[in-house]
């Protein structure tokens, strides 16, 4: 006997041997028992999911002499010639070969005729959605009411490209992709059948290259076998299958939490050396990172299709990985995917691309910085402010900049980074003795003005250096300056002093002018103070002051007695 390949060996001949699509064979025997049988099917999914092989069924379990449960008995001779293609009541009909108005005006005129032999006579029209669109249109009023000895059974891949005019005339069958387990399981029965070795993990390879079509599965299966013989390994299924080894993606992600950034050369030149397609590989490695997510985020490892093998590796990044560096990870490899369908040189573009990849800093969240802070300190006497943990530093110093693409697409990164932490003080209002009197706002003072005079030293810094502190009072630093221009600068420029009094003294002050010699209230503590005003003057006389020259030079300033 010719050999036949596996696909038509291992053919269903019954409905409970069709595997995946339990929901549409159901639905059939159901309708069988019951004798509501419709006049026209539609049969639409991916290719290789069993459409026709269920159209066979339901012809034969129409037709068969002798049916069990409501499944073909395969032994009457009405099977028997349906299973040979010998039966002149089942007409198959490939849609693509017989497109024209003529094939359809013959159909017709056969559909007049009772059947030879069978109860019904089916008509099997595989990838009916090739049909021109005259075709359609002759076909409508046969297919609405067509003789009660006829039933039509319509297959297509494309369902989008049959009008609705037909689908509205039909009962329609959705049919899905055979799951990974499924082909597996289909696989390996195949193999103990035919006394062929081959693990688990050869096995997945070749159930995720099919994508779940059993038919492709099967197909690869064979030339597997042709190729190795009795004996299947994985190494040799991935050689003449020209597939990406799963390694290779692990080999990736071990490269980022070890930052070794000789990986995505290697790895570029293994893909380069085997002929891989870099769009088929960055395609796999999205889907590598995708199955850490999972583990991350459920700690199972359920939502991942893969060998039992990887199953252990991908459960031991859970604690290595977080939600916020996959997501980046993974936006980084979606915008990486449409930008090689333009690039000239895809190697030196994935080089680069994993590269970034790998010097991505470790992300943290607004929250954990805060929970890091230590809020317990009570140590108010030697004046400490509360500060950031050390992870601030690290955030701050995060190497992602370098890309905007992804900056756009991590908005939780961007605004940790540009967000500033201030430093925690505690209100000091009606607590005279707190951290802010009037002892601390000395020692602070003289930072104060230096500061401001490094910044605008020409506008500022010669009225900031003439001012004296000389109290507090609650939210207010009491200040001498001897006329109203100290007071007019300080107004306009009144954000800017509010910004730099935050910034040295830990609290929003507001400075009060009182001019001339006018005694505080608070002098007295000035006088208990043991510490003294620091005095900051100019070395120069205001005549030789560079600086005084060039306000009465440049801004047109004047002296005021």
């Amino acid at each position: 006997m010719a050999f036949l390949v596996t696909a038509r060996k291992y053919r269903p001949q019954r409905f409970d041997e069709v595997v995946g699509q339990e929901h549409i064979t159901t639905t059939l025997i159901n309708s069988l028992k019951s004798g509501r049988v419709a006049h026209a099917y539609l049969f639409t999914g991916p290719r290789g999911v069993g459409k026709t092989t269920s159209a066979r069924i339901l012809a034969k379990s129409l037709n068969c002499l002798n049916p069990q449960d409501f499944e073909p008995c395969n032994k009457c001779e009405m099977c028997l010639s349906i299973q040979s293609s010998q039966l002149m009541d089942i007409i198959e009909i490939d849609a693509a070969s017989n497109r024209g108005i003529d094939e359809i005006r013959m159909l017709r005129e056969s559909v007049k005729y009772s059947p030879t032999k069978g109860k019904y006579k089916v008509y099997i029209i595989d990838e009916v959605h090739m049909l021109t669109k005259d075709s359609f249109n002759a076909f409508l009023k046969t297919l609405e009411e067509p003789p009660s000895h006829t039933v039509f059974i319509f297959a297509t891949t494309d369902i989008q490209k049959v009008p609705s005019t037909i689908i509205s005339r039909c009962q329609r069958y959705d049919f899905r992709r055979i799951n990974l387990t499924i082909t597996k399981t289909l696989l390996q029965e195949i193999a103990n059948k035919e006394g062929i070795k081959i693990d688990d993990k050869t096995l997945t390879i070749i159930a995720k290259k099919a994508d779940g079509g059993l038919r492709d599965a099967e197909s690869f299966f064979d030339q597997a076998v042709a190729f190795c013989g009795d004996t299947v390994d994985y190494e040799t299924v991935v050689k003449i299958l020209n597939l990406i080894d799963d390694e290779v993606y692990f080999k990736i992600s071990d490269a980022i939490l070890q930052k070794d950034y000789s990986i995505p050369f290697s790895v570029s030149k293994l893909n380069y050396d085997n002929g891989w397609n870099f769009i088929d590989f960055t395609e796999g490695l999205v889907e590598h990172f995708r199955n850490i997510m999972t583990v991350v985020v459920s700690g199972t490892t359920d939502f991942i299709e893969t060998s039992e093998v990887y199953n252990q590796a991908y459960l031991n990044y859970q604690k290595s990985f977080t939600e916020s560096d996959l997501l980046r990870i993974l936006s980084y490899l979606n915008n990486l995917q449409s930008e090689l369908r333009f690039s000239q040189n895809h190697k030196l573009k994935i080089e680069v691309a994993l590269c970034h990849i790998i010097g991505l800093e470790r992300s943290i969240t607004i929250s954990s910085l805060l929970s890091n802070i230590d809020i317990d300190e009570p140590d108010l006497k030697s004046e400490k402010v509360l500060k950031p943990s050390s992870k601030k530093t690290e955030l701050e110093t995060s190497t992602v900049s370098d890309n905007r693409n992804f900056y756009q697409q991590s908005t939780e990164v961007k605004q940790e980074e540009k967000r500033e932490i201030k430093p925690i003080q505690k209100s000091t209002i009606n607590e005279p003795d707190s951290l802010f009197n009037f002892e601390s706002v000395i020692k602070k003072w003289e930072g104060f003005v230096k500061s401001i005079n490094s910044e605008k030293a020409l506008v500022l810094g010669p009225m900031v250096s003439k001012l004296s502190p000389i109290g507090v009072d609650r939210n207010r630093i009491n200040v001498q300056f001897g006329d109203d221009s100290g007071k007019v600068m300080y107004s306009t420029h009144q954000e800017y002093f509010d910004k730099k009094i935050i910034e040295h003294f830990g609290k929003k002050f507001h400075l009060n002018f009182v001019e001339g010699n006018i005694v505080s209230s608070f002098s007295n503590e000035v006088a208990n103070s043991s510490v003294s005003i620091p005095k900051i003057q100019f070395d120069k006389s205001a005549d030789d002051d560079p600086l005084i020259i060039a306000i009465k030079e440049e801004l047109g300033g004047e002296e005021f007695n």
